[in-house]
């Protein structure tokens, strides 16, 4: 019996066969060059825009970290106001209107909860008008909120108005969902344990160029979380006598309890909760305190009062007064390097054609 013979061949259709039509650019300097030439004329005017748009933001970067330290080692005189040290201190207004000097402060011992709590008072120029919106924010430095441990310690079941078993509290919240007395943590894990609760007061006119403007300036809490956190937070359905606050926090609550004058919060409703929720992805990052919408900030000195509460030990804390434009806030980085794209679009350009020229017979 003859056996069958096999073949490897494919069929002979143009796919099979690799005959399919195709085109292939040639890339010859009269095609490449133009190219470079138009990157550098799209880059470099989009560049100088950003850049302008940039340049348009005032901004004013205020680090009061060592503040409660003693005068000796880099902290505020506990008498009369001095200017702070130089590198405390970023300031960037867009066209001044009058001549500013620079920030001082000093702090104060006051009574909070309590117990004596020291304060940093802060006072700076505002030598141009703030139009609105006009941004208050706190930046932290060496905070890694990108811990694995640490973005997975919270419940969500908790934080949506749930009572979760004690088990999955364990588990989720690790050494943080129950007190010595078996009461439940809330809100429990590290996340929530470790929220910035420095307080900062409204801004409070000291001397103005103006006459008949308001003396203080407010920022409002409202409309400073983002809008789809609102469906993961909802009251608690806890009874105040089951839950007790986190560790850090028992100092805000009379013999660290809640109680019906001292409630726990309802994170449906404090946003300044919501946003230190939303975990920040470097561990230098800046997050919403407060907004005006509807105000310009008046030319003028202003102070401004902080009830020191959050420790930091390898870090630092600041605050920011900001305005933003129709790009965003204050960044450079964005129309530098598109400027430089397109000088070193051009650069090869020029480059490229010298070269074809003298190549050319």
């Amino acid at each position: 019996m003859a056996e069958k013979s096999s073949s490897r061949r494919p069929g002979g259709s143009a796919f099979k066969q690799q005959r399919l039509k195709s085109c292939q650019p040639v890339i010859a300097p009269k095609s490449v060059i133009p190219v470079f030439y138009l990157i550098a004329i799209i880059f470099a005017p989009l560049g100088g825009y950003l850049l302008h748009e940039s340049d348009k933001v005032s901004e004013l970067m205020i680090d009061y970290t060592h503040c409660a330290q003693t005068e000796s080692n880099g902290g505020a005189p506990t008498g009369e106001f001095k200017n702070m040290p130089i590198n405390n201190a970023v300031i960037a207004f867009y066209k001044p209107q009058i001549s500013y000097n620079f920030p001082r402060w000093k702090q104060r011992q006051a009574l909070a909860w309590n117990e004596t709590i020291t304060q940093c008072v802060i006072q700076f120029t505002v030598p141009t008008e703030l139009n609105p919106p006009v941004h208050f924010l706190y930046r932290l430095t060496n905070f890694y909120q990108n811990e694995r441990s640490y973005v997975k310690s919270l419940d969500p079941d908790q934080l949506s108005g749930g009572k979760p078993d004690r088990a999955q509290l364990a588990h989720n919240c690790k050494d943080l969902w129950e007190t010595a007395d078996h009461k439940i943590i809330y809100p429990c894990g590290m996340i929530a344990n470790s929220m910035f609760n420095d307080t900062f007061s409204n801004l409070t006119l000291v001397n103005s160029p103006i006459q008949n403007i308001p003396t203080s300036y407010n920022f409002s809490q409202t409309g400073i979380a983002a809008s789809d956190d609102d469906d993961k937070y909802d009251e608690t359905s806890y009874n105040i006598s089951e839950i007790a606050p986190p560790p850090n926090w028992v100092k805000r609550y009379p013999d660290g309890k809640y109680t019906p004058e001292f409630p726990p919060i309802d994170p449906s409703k404090n946003e300044l909760f919501q946003v230190w929720m939303r975990l920040a992805g470097l561990p230098r990052f800046r997050k919403l305190y407060g907004i005006n919408n509807n105000n310009t900030l008046p030319i003028g000195t202003y102070e401004l009062v902080i009830d020191l509460l959050w420790p930091v030990s390898s870090g630092r804390k600041s605050f920011v007064i900001t305005t933003t434009t129709e790009i965003g806030g204050k960044n450079p980085f964005l129309g530098l390097a598109y400027i430089i794209i397109g000088m070193l679009g051009g650069v090869l350009g020029i480059v490229f054609t010298v070269k074809h020229f003298l190549q050319t017979p």
